[in-house]
């Protein structure tokens, strides 16, 4: 059988090159394509997809928000991110989301193909780099009777940090999350006071460290 999947990237070549490697594979096909990951929530609502391979740091949604409203809508959809950073911060947030794999851009000739047949026998993929940070942190952890943080703030509380970060306006933002301008507002007090922040420059920054938007 074929593996059906959807591609979503802000780049253009970055999904052309992706998508050269998969489509040459004969149990692999990329049936959809998305530029940011709201775009890729409605094409896997309506194209039904095996797998999705989002990349990390999109506009208007991140790759890391899609794969976390698409475990929701559609559990028996498979994910794999596909990212630039190797960073501890963004494998275990994709980890938490639901994501069956983490693949390095750097490496995806090597390792994508196999991390798509991986997912689809419901088998993790992790590069090495990832699993030596797995166990290093779970150790540490362990050794000093901690567990995983909790989130700083929620995932609509992020979701309008990411859009604030990007220059959208109250209005704006309550249009494309469908709430009122209020409801934003309120949001954006909430994310002042729990981080600390002034303004808009700060929470831009600390969007920035946090990975929601690229600087």
């Amino acid at each position: 059988m074929t593996t059906r999947i959807l591609l979503a990237d802000d780049h253009a070549l970055v999904r052309r090159g992706v998508r050269l490697i998969l489509d040459s594979e004969p149990d692999l096909t990329v049936v959809a394509e998305a530029g940011d990951g709201a775009q890729a929530i409605d094409l896997a609502r309506t194209e039904r997809p095996d797998l999705a391979i989002l990349d990390i740091a999109m506009p208007r949604m991140t790759g890391l928000q899609a794969a976390r409203e698409l475990s929701r809508q559609q559990p028996g959809l498979r994910i794999l991110m596909l990212t630039m950073y190797d960073n501890e911060q963004y494998f275990f947030e994709a980890l938490k989301v639901g994501a069956n794999g983490y693949v390095l851009k750097s490496v995806a000739d090597r390792d994508l193909v196999e991390a798509c047949r991986a997912a689809m026998r419901d088998e993790p993929f992790l590069y090495p780099g990832a699993i030596s940070a797995l166990v290093r942190t779970y150790l540490e952890r362990t050794a000093r009777g901690e567990s995983l943080p909790a989130r700083a703030i929620t995932e609509r509380e992020e979701e309008i940090l990411k859009l604030v970060a990007e220059g959208h306006s109250s209005k704006e933002i309550a249009r494309l999350l469908f709430i009122s301008v209020k409801t934003v507002e309120r949001h954006r007090a909430n994310l002042l006071q729990k981080l600390g922040l002034r303004d808009r420059l700060e929470l831009t920054r600390y969007a920035i460290r946090a990975g929601l938007i690229e600087p």
